[in-house]
């Protein structure tokens, strides 16, 4: 996925089919599955693999999952993802354990949740970070030197401007559903 996002920093973050749907046509190599259930979430990540483009589900959102290991063997061996996104360390470090490409997305609100997002790195040793709201390239700059980990900024991110702020302050890449910025 990082060479993905060095060719084209952009992750398409599709919330419903008619985006899935323009996140296919796009030029971003990796879609963010943020919709679905147990009972579609395969045919949605085979329509993402199917556009060569990796199929990153977010297993906090699909519904009928829970954050134990028999979801993150669903995702692999039924829904054949190539990644998971999830806030629950325990999740993703049994996906990494399987193979899994792993991001840990992190709601930062304050001072306490980017303590307590740094302790829990160690727990999941995720490949990637996702951090909420993605509009802050200060916050982004530090957690990016101070991890180590490649960042993917999200949340919030408006326009072009946002993007290349995110991306100069040290993110790897950007996950939007603003479907016009997936073609920029």
């Amino acid at each position: 996925m990082l060479e993905r996002l060095m060719d084209f920093p952009v992750i398409a973050a599709a919330k419903s089919q008619s985006g899935l749907k323009r996140a296919l046509q796009s030029p971003c190599s990796v879609v963010f599955l943020l919709f679905g259930s147990i009972c579609n979430i395969g045919e949605l990540a085979e329509a993402v693999r199917s556009a060569g483009k990796l199929a990153v589900v977010h297993a906090d959102l699909i519904d009928g999952l829970s954050p134990r290991e028999v979801s993150a063997r669903f995702l692999k061996e039924t829904a054949a993802a190539d990644g998971v996104i999830s806030t629950k360390p325990q999740l993703l470090r049994c996906a990494r354990d399987l193979g899994l490409i792993t991001v840990q997305r992190f709601f930062l609100l304050d001072s306490m949740s980017l303590e307590n997002a740094e302790k829990h790195l160690a727990e999941s040793a995720a490949d990637f970070i996702e951090i909420l709201p993605g509009a802050m390239p200060k916050v982004i700059r530090g957690f990016a030197r101070k991890t180590g980990i490649p960042l993917i900024a999200g949340g919030l991110i408006a326009d072009k401007e946002d993007v290349v702020s995110a991306l100069g302050a040290g993110a790897t890449g950007v996950s939007t559903t603003r479907e016009a910025l997936w073609f920029q």
